[in-house]
């Protein structure tokens, strides 16, 4: 009788087929990753209909505690999480989507990437990751434009180089 020989199967390799994961975290982790970029998705080509005005854009600034005209990429980023389920983040202050309990090394699909803009001294825009492709990250965001500013006028999805991101935040 041959000796059975089991190898080290490493992240990127998993087995194709029958395979079963049998942790439950992973598994809401997962699927919430896939949800926030499906909400998300379906918002891309939302517009202001003046600065930071419209339906939507207050939708995502009331559930941040905003009833005024306000930057909202934050806001756009949190409503995300609430169609979720997911009670956090809840802020429309960029760096506060970055508490060291949520930051990570690098970035997958449905994280929070932080912009970090020198003029301001800190992170001043966020968008949602929607996929990684080697240095680059593409993402969706909400108040950007096509040229990537912090002060759009839509919900795009933008491509981005991994230099560019200040900060990585796992809120799933």
């Amino acid at each position: 009788m041959g000796m059975l020989c089991l190898g080290i199967v490493g992240r990127g390799d998993l087995p194709v087929g029958n395979f079963i994961n049998t942790n439950p975290y992973h598994d809401e982790k997962a699927k919430n990753r896939r949800n926030i970029l499906r909400i998300a998705g379906q918002e891309v080509g939302i517009r202001e209909s003046a600065h930071n005005t419209g339906p939507r854009v207050s939708e995502y600034l009331n559930y941040v505690g905003f009833k005024q005209a306000a930057p909202w990429c934050a806001g756009f980023v949190s409503w995300c999480h609430k169609e979720v389920g997911l009670p956090a983040p809840r802020s429309a202050w960029s760096p506060a989507l970055f508490p060291p309990a949520r930051l990570a090394r690098d970035g997958l699909p449905g994280m929070v990437i932080g912009i970090y803009f020198p003029s301001l001294g800190r992170i001043g825009h966020v968008g949602l990751i929607e996929r990684v492709q080697g240095s680059f990250i593409f993402s969706i965001e909400g108040n950007t434009n096509i040229a990537g500013g912090r002060e759009g006028d839509g919900v795009m999805r933008k491509v981005r180089h991994k230099r560019t991101i200040a900060k990585y935040a796992d809120w799933l």
